[in-house]
């Protein structure tokens, strides 16, 4: 066990080196400077010159790439060209919102989710089977930003129910929080609650014909019992794994519902990057990104010791 626990762990650094590399690179391979972007319309070439040189960005490629690297091994991110602060503290002012939509998501995910694609699984080619599948199909098919935007129309606009945008921390009190948190939450939650009620269907249902479900049956247990502590449990490896895969699909729908809400969280602050061009911040977030990724999908290898307890050997 302990070999695997290890084994998970260092495997981790080679991809966060790999993420490293290749935003250092592409970020400065695309179209586009950062320094022309600062100066404005108004600026001319010596002014462009002068901001490359204070930037560093008038240097060779692999010297960027190792003082980059020296400074992140030192635990500091860099300053943002544009806003003139550390990544580091930007990042850290504008994570409350992220996290507060991410795991509300998360939780309403989960407890519609497995629920849902335990049903289809136990009614496996009836008409709630059907239903259920079709609607994650929908799920799948429809972009975010237009179920964001259907949302808005319906809900805020039309029965002003809740609030169109912003955010409002907990501080103010969880009935706020609540309210403006709720249509971003199921706008962000509608692909991801796809995957996993397709994913928890398909593992169920596959149990359900093992011959240890025919057993609990034959011995009288009631057939909820049978779907949740035989079924779902025997089910819960490959669930347990495609929710770990889905958080790229919830860091990638941070980004735009953030957006569709005007949320100040991660999401907003990345598009904010991209259009200024500021290389460190669009390295900072990114980078911090996949550490979240990656410390989320090695979390679930280690739940895998709990579940199956084959993996230790």
């Amino acid at each position: 066990m302990v070999f695997f626990l290890f084994r998970r762990v260092l495997s981790t650094a080679p991809v966060l080196v790999i993420v490293a590399l290749i935003v250092f690179m592409i970020l400065r391979l695309t179209p586009g400077d950062p320094a022309a972007a600062l100066v404005g319309d108004n600026g001319t070439s010596a002014d462009i010159a002068r901001i490359h040189t204070s930037l560093g960005l008038d240097r060779p490629l692999p010297v960027q790439f190792v003082k980059w690297t020296v400074q992140l091994l030192q635990g500091n991110l860099g300053d943002s060209y544009y806003m003139k602060q550390p990544v580091t503290r930007l990042i850290a002012q504008r994570i409350a919102p992220t996290v507060s939509l991410s795991a509300l998501t998360l939780v309403m995910t989960l407890l519609l989710a497995v629920p849902l694609g335990v049903i289809a699984a136990s009614r496996h080619g009836g008409w709630l089977d059907r239903m259920l599948m079709g609607l994650s199909v929908m799920g799948f098919s429809v972009p975010s930003f237009v179920v964001g935007y259907i949302l808005i129309w319906a809900v805020a606009l039309h029965a002003k129910l809740l609030p169109v945008q912003g955010y409002a921390p907990l501080s103010a009190g969880i009935g706020s929080w609540l309210t403006h948190l709720i249509l971003p939450a199921i706008t962000l939650s509608i692909v991801y609650l796809a995957l996993i009620a397709r994913v928890t269907r398909a593992a169920v249902a596959e149990a359900l014909t093992e011959d240890y479900i025919r057993t609990a049956r034959a011995k009288g247990i009631s057939e909820a019992r049978v779907l949740i502590r035989h079924a779902l449990a025997n089910a819960a490896v490959p669930i347990v794994t495609v929710i770990g895969i889905g958080v790229g699909l919830l860091i990638g729908g941070v980004v735009v519902t953030e957006t569709v809400y005007a949320i100040p969280g991660l999401g907003q602050l990345t598009v904010d990057a991209v259009l200024a061009r500021d290389f460190p911040l669009i390295q900072g977030i990114t980078l911090f990104f996949s550490f979240v990724y990656v410390l989320i999908n090695l979390l679930v290898d280690m739940s895998y010791l709990l579940l199956d307890p084959r993996i230790r050997y």
